[in-house]
């Protein structure tokens, strides 16, 4: 029983960290419908940034917040200067974020170089958590419990807000929204930049625990777009429950039986696009 809760709240931990990076990548799909491959790329030069703010000022708080205004700054110049120029060629955008990605890593190896590196963990959350015999560590417990709030965030802007309106709008109906006066060219910038913050705070999170190298970006990718699949490209919820599917999986998958990790892992994924090829909660 002790086994079965430790290994449920790794999972968890493993779906926080999914959710904070697929939710930016459904997001920027459902407002711009760009496959953004540069978005593993966003999460590295999020740890890579955070690194070189905490190593001077040893708060990861701050390190935190740099690096999402760092990497959201990036991606509004590149959809600003690069994508906008490609509006309604999909292939195109996806082979332009293609090559983002690879600039990214070759500017990350340039800068840090090539040795990985781990975040410091914040003090408080350095010990571990013990209840009804179940140990497991503070920090873990910490991300999970910021990926939730992160998730009623974005569900409150979404449904609740002006924003969340003008969104929904330029999903639905672009060339409407356009005519109604909504910049729907500056709000997909801003989406865009949001996805990319959100990919960089999520590795922030995931800095102390998975560290950062170059390469981690095309590693966590395909997690990525497992989640997104799953749950619906687009949907916020989808990618919600995408992520605990995919994280529970990916976790009992690897501690039973880790020569079949790969299969347990992407065979829910070859179900669902045979089954219900727009995910749980995707459409059309």
């Amino acid at each position: 029983m002790i086994y079965l809760a430790t290994q449920t709240l790794n999972g968890l931990f493993s779906a926080a960290l999914l959710f904070l990076i697929a939710s930016g990548l459904t997001l920027v799909f459902g407002v711009m419908r760009i496959v953004n491959i540069a978005h593993g790329s966003f999460y590295m030069l999020g740890a890579y940034v955070a690194s070189t703010i905490v190593a001077r000022s040893r708060s990861l708080l701050l390190g935190a917040l740099s690096a999402v205004l760092a990497v959201a700054a990036a991606g509004f110049l590149v959809q600003s200067l690069l994508l906008r120029r490609f509006a309604g060629k999909p292939l195109a955008q996806m082979m332009l974020t293609m090559g983002v990605a690879l600039v990214c890593r070759d500017l990350v190896f340039v800068i840090w170089g090539g040795d990985p590196f781990t975040l410091p963990y914040p003090p408080a959350l350095r010990g571990s958590i013990d209840v009804a015999g179940v140990v497991f560590p503070s920090y873990r417990l910490f991300v999970i419990a910021v990926a939730a709030g992160v998730g009623i965030l974005l569900w409150f802007l979404n449904e609740k807000t002006l924003i969340g309106a003008k969104l929904r709008a330029a999903v639905d109906d672009p060339e409407m929204a356009g005519g109604t006066g909504i910049n729907v060219a500056r709000l997909s910038a801003c989406v865009f930049a949001a996805g990319a913050g959100l990919a960089a705070f999520g590795g922030v999170m995931g800095g102390p625990i998975l560290g950062g190298y170059t390469g981690i970006d095309f590693e966590l990718l395909p997690l990525a777009f497992v989640v997104v699949i799953i749950g619906g490209m687009g949907s916020l919820k989808g990618a919600l429950i995408g992520s605990v599917i995919v994280g529970l999986i990916d976790n009992f998958g690897k501690a039973l039986v880790p020569e079949l990790s790969y299969f347990t892992l992407f065979a829910p994924m070859v179900i669902m696009l045979a089954v219900k090829p727009t995910g749980l909660y995707g459409r059309a």
